[in-house]
């Protein structure tokens, strides 16, 4: 009990007070422990007796399973594989963040924190051996491991999925009560380990910011836009078979049950995409798309051709014009449908090429390759993390004119309106027809350029670098002083010229919303 509880109450019991060492180490611990008031170390001492006496005899024998469950962090492994695979794109989310903040908060716990404190653990002779964990934990009491990986979990997982707050909570505070009403801990360890665990959770919004669910909106299109009926007449849906996750349903099936007036056409595999698209466009009232970013700014190109609202049905890896609508689902796209809200919004123009979300060239087109590989593994922004690293390592910075100042990158990045976020890997606008371009590099002429806007990733504040700079812009004209440059639009590559000038085309587009 070493100085954390009353020497008088060992004494008692006929035992001699414990200790944890007598080494220099024993001394820091001790000068740590007396940190702690004597009224907190007596009153956390009194509590653990009461509740060592303590009778709850519908609670009580669930305790010794729930505790069992929660060793080595399975029974959050096991509900972070859950949200994973039945959830949408924040329970997964939700699953990564909490075994992130679990990961982190188990370091300092189990490391740091209980090598400073070294509290012994409480005596077992106390606690009723109905009670009793089979095999009592060899490492030092405070603070609690268990409780501490708990609300870590529970608190990381429910700030994106803000639904499961009360029920993760609940059992955290559950599996941290079973520490004390096991024996294995004091009421004083629980509770300094979650709040360890709630701190990191929440910490962890800085580096890797919460999904941001509010759907970006525009202007009301005008009124003599035809809009579709309920049951889908006039709607025709193009679906790339190539796009998204094999193991992903087939949004075809789901759309003709909901909508059977809804008319279905295939891409196969070698067909020319745009063609098809423009075919379709003039076949209905209203054009949809299914597939992923690369198919619905093909699909923006030929609905803004031919005058007709676009229709996003989320069926690719990314979906970043259905998430702006907020389209998250099949049903979502229906709900578009049935509704019928059409905006207008805005399209991005590089090299000719149209792009909805975002263009970029020099070696941005590389990141977003290793970042996509990546990102259905490990989520978006380590992925991202990792994508930028790769970068700035295996390529060189390059020499352009933009706008006519010279300048020496190792990318630039053109986003469609002004994205919401302020990292590398914007994703998420706040209107679709600002008429503005967000423009983004990072600037090679910095000293140490590489380390500071590695560091500032990963204390998620790249804006702070030097090294970042980013502007808004009605166009931007660019000049390779190093010969064609390779561009990317909305997932898709290619080899460009070495002059050309992006801008935007206001309101040529026009979108169903839910």
């Amino acid at each position: 009990m070493n100085g954390w509880v009353s020497r008088d109450w060992q004494k008692m019991r006929g035992r001699r007070p414990r200790t944890t060492t007598t080494t220099a180490w024993g001394g820091v611990q001790r000068r740590v422990r007396r940190l702690v008031p004597a009224p907190i170390r007596r009153a956390d001492l009194w509590l653990f007796r009461r509740v060592a006496k303590a009778e709850v005899p519908l609670v009580g024998p669930l305790m010794r399973p729930l505790s069992r469950a929660a060793n080595m962090s399975r029974l959050w492994m096991g509900i972070a594989l859950v949200l994973g695979a039945v959830g949408s794109r924040f329970g997964r989310r939700a699953g990564l963040r909490g075994m992130l903040a679990i990961g982190v908060t188990s370091a300092l716990t189990n490391l740091p924190a209980k090598l400073l404190a070294g509290r012994v653990r409480p005596d077992m002779d106390v606690v009723p051996e109905v009670r009793r964990l089979a095999r009592v934990p060899s490492s030092t009491s405070f603070p609690s491991g268990h409780a501490a990986s708990a609300f870590a979990f529970a608190t990381g997982a429910s700030m994106e999925l803000p639904r499961l707050r009360a029920p993760l909570l609940t059992l955290a505070g559950a599996v941290a009560a079973s520490r004390v009403y096991t024996g294995v801990h004091y009421p004083g360890d629980v509770l300094a380990g979650a709040t360890i665990g709630v701190v990191v959770a929440r910490a962890s919004t800085r580096p890797w910011p919460l999904a941001d669910d509010m759907p970006a909106t525009g202007a009301l299109a005008e009124s003599d836009v035809v809009s579709p009926d309920a049951d889908g007449t006039g709607v025709v849906v193009v679906a790339n078979a190539d796009a998204g996750n094999v193991l992903a349903a087939d949004p075809a099936d789901h759309l003709r049950a909901a909508l059977p007036h809804i008319s279905m056409l295939e891409a196969a595999a070698g067909e020319d995409l745009p063609q098809l698209l423009r075919r379709a466009a003039r076949q209905g009232s209203v054009l949809g798309v299914a597939g992923g970013d690369g198919s619905v700014s093909a699909g923006a190109d030929a609905a803004a051709e031919v005058g007709v609202p676009l229709l996003v049905v989320p069926a690719g890896t990314l979906n970043h014009l259905a998430k702006d609508l907020g389209i998250e689902t099949v049903e979502d796209a229906v709900r578009a449908i049935r509704e019928g809200k059409v905006i207008a919004a805005d399209l991005g123009e590089i090299d000719g090429h149209s792009f909805v979300n975002s263009a970029s060239l020099g070696t941005y087109p590389h990141l977003v390759a290793v970042r996509e590989r990546l990102q259905g593994r490990v989520g978006k922004w380590p992925a991202a993390l990792w994508a930028l690293l790769h970068v700035l390592v295996a390529h060189d910075p390059f020499d352009l004119e933009i706008d006519g100042r010279r300048r020496r990158v190792w990318f630039v990045f053109f986003g469609n309106g002004r994205f919401r976020d302020d990292a590398f890997a914007p994703t998420r606008r706040r209107r679709l027809d600002d008429g503005m371009l967000d423009v983004r590099l990072i600037d090679a002429d910095v000293p140490w350029a590489r380390t500071r806007i590695v560091l500032s990733a990963l204390f998620g504040d790249v804006e702070a670098s030097p090294a970042y700079e980013r502007w808004m812009a009605d166009d931007v004209k660019v000049r390779s002083l190093v010969g064609p440059l390779r561009l990317a639009g909305d997932g898709e590559t290619w080899d460009g010229p070495a002059q050309l000038t992006v801008t935007k085309r206001r309101r040529a587009l026009l979108l169903l919303q839910p």
